[in-house]
């Protein structure tokens, strides 16, 4: 290969760093400060002392360039509508009385006031808040966060580059604000906003920038021409801006196709692509609108999604190739590294030898530093390095841990009958009415109930021997009946143990499956202060012994009412996992789908008439390009059919979803055939039940009437207002009243108060109903 002359040496860089911290100190400081624990001041030094933290570990690593604005106490694209000034009306008084409460009011909500809506950050497992805009909205420039930042790390000697979300892929994230038409098009606001931008963009020029990085994944999905041309025009009057610093324009998670030309065209000073395997594209497209002439490339060329190490000399072969395609190359992760933990070495439970496999943020860092080297260099200096790579490399391909063939070969004899109920829905539904003999509008709840200190400490007294097993499964079998009683109490019909034994909706599973490694560091952010460690999904999968019958069984032993067992289905565990890259994802779903099989089998045996098989990933995990849809909604929702069809028909399989747009998979809800469907709808307004209506969606649903992301109460009256709502799209008879999601994050006071409501509305509306 190659190397760069000496006067063009590859830089490394990233897009962005974990937040956390290594302890979750930014969890914990800004969880404190919400309960007063912690002063305004304190929680500003702890999150000053992580920035500063975060970029000694990039310059260490050989990090040539680091990020500044990619830190936020919550979510980047909410600090970007501070940015901007898109405070929707409801929160400008909070904001105005104290910036830092009313940037957590528009993230949280208040008791009053209703946060903004949630939903997932393209294909990842990250949330971001929804930006509310509409005709009458005003920008107004604040980049006070930004300029702040980029100084910090001026001051203290790095060489640092702005990070912003660009214009074009904000609008394209924001929805009318409430009270706008729906067919509101915020893109149409871009020659409102582009001025805005101008203005961050001069401030930061001025505080000493001379990159910033304008973040436009939103380019990577299926544009239409009019938003193609948005874009054009967007960089075409940045790039023309006199007082500006260079302009670096990054997409990541896929193909950039059409807008690739775009930009490759545009006065902007260099383009950030990924050329990972799902954007392997890139490359072809690259030397076919003639390479980036006088412009900077930034090469995505370690995956920043995943936790496998690098192959450095196929990462090596396609940057020499970029060379001859831009007049610099530039080396760097494929996206933030946001969306892996922050540290392998930290992982002390994992056998050696699999963890040389693996690369949290900290060791791809040292991946991006030598690849930049060898590409600057030349191979020779790195020669170790590609060793003990290869040698890696060929342990993970070569080792028993990821191949067993009884599993391969029960996975092969699978048929399609193997994934189709018995009977019919509408056989079905008279079943199970006549079985379980709930009234109308049956009330549930999701599965989890708050996981209290108390029970926490029982998990680490247990780990630590301060407790044995016997002590501590005495704890859980109070807590389960203390849940059993609340809810009999408060009405619910359909009653949960309250999984007080699980760590994690994912974890919880995978800690029982073969193939799945958990680690004990491996913290990455899904929303706000909510962190979750992704187990690692190695080799093949498999199920030793039932892992939920135990409990459920207990619980059911307590009531008369049905209690639902409770699973995370297949395609959710490989969504909230790392999984493994050595074969296709169907194939690990079908895998992890048979395990799932024998447990909802084995709790039909044990007397469980009522089974949930949450689906929140199915969303979140589709393809954003179109083309790609229908390869994975048939082995996703095959996998889930799979998991659930081994029943009899008077055996309710239910499902849940949340916090994704689900308009455009409809289609694929009906066709995972789940007697019952709960769903996100609180925040929206049950948008979703006029999704499902317009669909003709035969089942049972429960759009949620609780929104259990924010700690304010919903009144009885606004649940039974959301219900009222929900029956004008879905029938009485098939509609179910449930919280949005689980209550695991919640506190008891605030759970019970809300679900005292929310049966109150149920008895309202059914009242009406009878009445009518």
């Amino acid at each position: 290969m190659t190397a760069q002359p000496a006067a063009a040496a590859a830089r490394a860089t990233v897009y962005g760093y974990p937040r956390q911290g290594q302890n979750r100190e930014l969890k914990k400081a800004v969880e404190g400060y919400w309960k007063g624990r912690a002063t305004a001041a304190a929680l500003r030094e702890t999150a000053a002392d992580l920035r500063r933290s975060n970029w000694q570990q990039l310059a260490d690593a050989g990090i040539d360039e680091v990020p500044t604005g990619d830190f936020s106490y919550y979510d980047h694209v909410l600090d970007t509508s501070v940015m901007v000034g898109a405070v929707p009306e409801r929160h400008r008084a909070a904001v105005q009385a104290d910036a830092l409460d009313g940037y957590f009011a528009m993230a949280r909500g208040t008791q009053d006031v209703a946060p903004l809506e949630m939903t997932k950050w393209f294909d990842t497992n990250y949330h971001y808040l929804v930006p509310e805009l509409g005709p009458d909205t005003v920008f107004r420039a604040d980049s006070a966060k930004q300029v702040a930042e980029l100084t910090e790390a001026l001051a203290i000697g790095h060489t640092a580059r702005p990070v912003l979300v660009g214009p074009v892929t904000y609008l394209l994230l924001a929805k009318p604000a409430p009270g706008v038409a729906a067919d509101f098009d915020p893109l149409t606001l871009i020659d409102r906003l582009l001025p805005v931008y101008a203005e961050v963009l001069a401030d930061l020029r001025a505080a000493g920038a001379e990159w910033v990085q304008l973040d436009e994944p939103a380019l990577v999905q299926d544009r239409t021409r009019a938003e193609l041309n948005a874009a054009e025009r967007a960089y075409r009057d940045l790039g023309a801006l006199a007082d500006r610093p260079k302009l670096l324009v990054a997409s990541y998670f896929g193909r950039l196709g059409d807008a690739l030309g775009i930009l490759a065209k545009a006065p902007v000073d260099g383009l950030a692509l990924d050329f990972t395997e799902t954007a392997a594209a890139n490359l072809g497209d690259l030397a076919s609108v003639g390479g980036l002439s006088g412009k900077r490339l930034v090469a995505g060329v370690v995956n920043g999604r995943n936790i496998w190490i690098n192959d450095l000399e196929k990462s090596l072969a396609t940057l020499g190739t970029l060379l001859g395609l831009a007049d610099r190359v530039d080396v760097a992760a494929s996206c933030s590294l946001l969306h892996v933990p922050l540290d392998a070495d930290a992982e002390r439970d994992i056998d050696p030898q699999v963890a040389r496999w693996l690369a949290f943020a900290r060791q791809k860092t040292r991946e991006i530093s030598v690849l930049a080297r060898g590409l600057s260099q030349g191979t020779g200096a790195i020669a170790a390095e590609l060793t003990a790579n290869r040698a890696d490399l060929a342990s993970r391909a070569g080792s028993a841990l990821t191949r067993d063939p009884a599993v391969r070969a029960r996975t092969a004899a699978v048929t399609d009958a193997d994934a189709r109920r018995s009977q019919p829905y509408a056989e079905r539904a008279a079943a199970q009415r006549a079985a379980l003999g709930l009234p109308l509008l049956p009330t549930t709840t999701i599965g989890s109930f708050p996981q209290t200190t108390e029970l926490r400490t029982a998990r680490a007294d247990l780990r630590a021997g301060r407790i044995d097993t016997d002590g501590y499964e005495e704890r859980i079998r109070n807590e389960i009946r203390e849940v059993l009683s609340f809810q009999e109490k408060a009405g619910i019909d359909v009653l949960v143990h309250g999984e007080p034994e699980r760590n994690d909706m994912v974890q919880y599973f995978a800690e029982q499956l073969t193939g799945y490694l958990a680690t004990q560091h491996g913290w990455v952010q899904s929303y706000g202060t909510r962190y979750v460690r992704p187990p690692i999904l190695a080799g093949d999968i498999s199920r030793p012994e039932p892992m939920t019958v135990r409990w459920t069984t207990y619980a059911q032993s307590l009531t008369s009412r049905p209690v639902k067992g409770m699973l995370t289905g297949p395609v959710t565990m490989l969504a909230w996992s790392f999984v493994r890259d050595d074969q296709p994802l169907g194939d690990t779903a079908r895998q992890v789908a048979l395990a799932l099989r024998d447990e909802v089998n084995d709790l039909e045996a044990a007397g469980t008439s009522v089974i949930q098989v949450d689906e929140p990933a199915l969303r979140e995990t589709l393809p954003l390009r179109a083309a790609d849809h229908p390869a994975y909604l048939e082995w996703a929702t095959g996998s889930f059919r799979l998991s659930t069809s081994g029943v009899r028909p008077d055996t309710q399989i239910h499902t849940h979803m949340c916090y994704a747009e689900f308009g455009d998979i409809v289609q694929a809800i009906d066709d995972l055939d789940a007697d019952v469907i709960s769903l996100e709808a609180a925040r929206s307004h049950m948008q979703v039940a006029r999704e499902l209506a317009a669909h003709g969606y035969p089942r049972e649903a429960g759009p949620g009437v609780y929104d259990i992301h924010s700690p304010r109460v919903p009144s009885a009256e606004e649940a039974a207002a959301l219900l009222r709502t929900g029956l004008e799209a879905i029938p009485a008879d098939r509609l179910w009243v449930n919280p949005d999601c689980g209550l695991k994050t919640r506190g008891w006071p605030e759970t019970r108060a809300a679900l005292e409501n929310m049966v109150a509305a149920a008895r309202t509306v059914r009242g009406e109903l009878s009445g009518s």
